[in-house]
C-alpha cells in the first residue's frame, strides 16, 4: 500500500489550499485516514482525522478553518485548508490505517507567507 499527497503549495495569509491523498494497492478495509503536520523546528501534530463512519476530530488549532473528508470508492482524503494562518507553515503528511497496518504518505510543503 502506498500513499500519494499532492496539492502543497505556497499560499498568501487568509488564503486556501487543498490537499489531496490517494491509497494505492492491496486494500481491503481503511479504519481511519489522517493529516498530520510538522511545522519547522517542532514535532509532527495530529491536524484532523476521519474515521470509517464519516466521524471527524481536529486540533483545536484550526477547528472551523480546515475540513477533512474522504472518497470511500477512491481511497482518497482531502484536506480543504482555509483563512489560513502562517503557523499552519508545515510539512503535512497523510496518514492512513489498512488492514490493520498504518500507512504515511510523503509530506507536501504548506508555507503561508506574505
Amino acid at each position: 500500500v502506498q500513499l500519494q499527497a499532492s496539492g502543497g503549495g505556497l499560499v498568501q495569509p487568509g488564503g486556501s489550499l487543498r490537499l489531496s491523498c490517494a491509497a494505492s494497492g492491496s486494500i481491503f478495509s481503511v479504519e481511519r485516514m489522517a493529516w498530520f503536520r510538522q511545522p519547522p523546528g517542532n514535532e509532527r501534530e495530529l491536524v484532523a482525522t476521519i474515521f470509517g463512519a464519516g466521524y471527524t476530530n481536529y486540533a483545536d488549532s484550526v477547528k472551523g478553518r480546515f475540513t477533512i473528508s474522504r472518497d470511500d470508492a477512491k481511497n482518497t482524503v482531502d484536506l480543504q485548508m482555509i483563512s489560513l494562518k502562517p503557523e499552519d507553515t508545515a510539512v503535512y503528511y497523510c496518514y492512513a490505517f489498512i488492514d490493520r497496518s498504518a500507512y504515511w504518505g510523503k509530506g507536501t510543503q504548506v508555507t503561508v507567507s506574505s
